[in-house]
């Protein structure tokens, strides 16, 4: 199990992989995000995006998807988290793409009401296979402290 104490800043690590469908994006935008560029190839290419592409949302999604399960990977004792930062779409995401992550931990912070938890701040960058970044942000990360026997 990784606990607050085992959190070192500086520490970076590339996890995930996660296709992007055609599908997927379709059924998210009808669902969470119906602008016609994120639902529609002819709406898409009168835009910048030139053909469809997935909603910002939906591939702040995708990463949490590949978060959650490096944290199981890890055997994380996360808590949640109280927020992101800084969230940056930097290049759309299309059907057909693969994303991956890459994190680095900045700092980290002891609670001061709560001794049994502590929190850290990551950057994270989204890739594309072509390691084009599509999308940053920063987040905060609650993590348990290591019981006392």
């Amino acid at each position: 199990m990784q606990y607050f104490e085992d959190i070192v800043p500086g520490t970076k690590q590339a996890f995930g992989t996660y296709p992007v469908t055609r599908e997927e994006v379709m059924a998210f935008a009808k669902a969470y995000d119906p602008q016609p560029f994120h639902l529609s190839d002819e709406a898409a290419a009168a835009t910048h995006f030139g053909r469809l592409s997935a909603s910002g949302w939906h591939t702040c999604a995708m990463t949490m998807a590949m978060v959650v399960a490096n944290l199981e990977a890890n055997q994380q004792a996360g808590l949640g988290s109280p927020g992101i930062d800084a969230l940056h779409w930097l290049k759309p995401v299309y059907p057909g793409d693969t994303l991956r992550c890459e994190t680095e931990i900045l700092d980290k912070r002891a609670s001061r009401s709560r001794p049994e938890m502590g929190s850290y701040r990551s950057q994270m960058t989204v890739l594309n296979q072509d390691d084009i970044v599509v999308m940053t942000f920063v987040s905060t990360g609650l993590i348990r402290t290591r019981p006392i026997d």
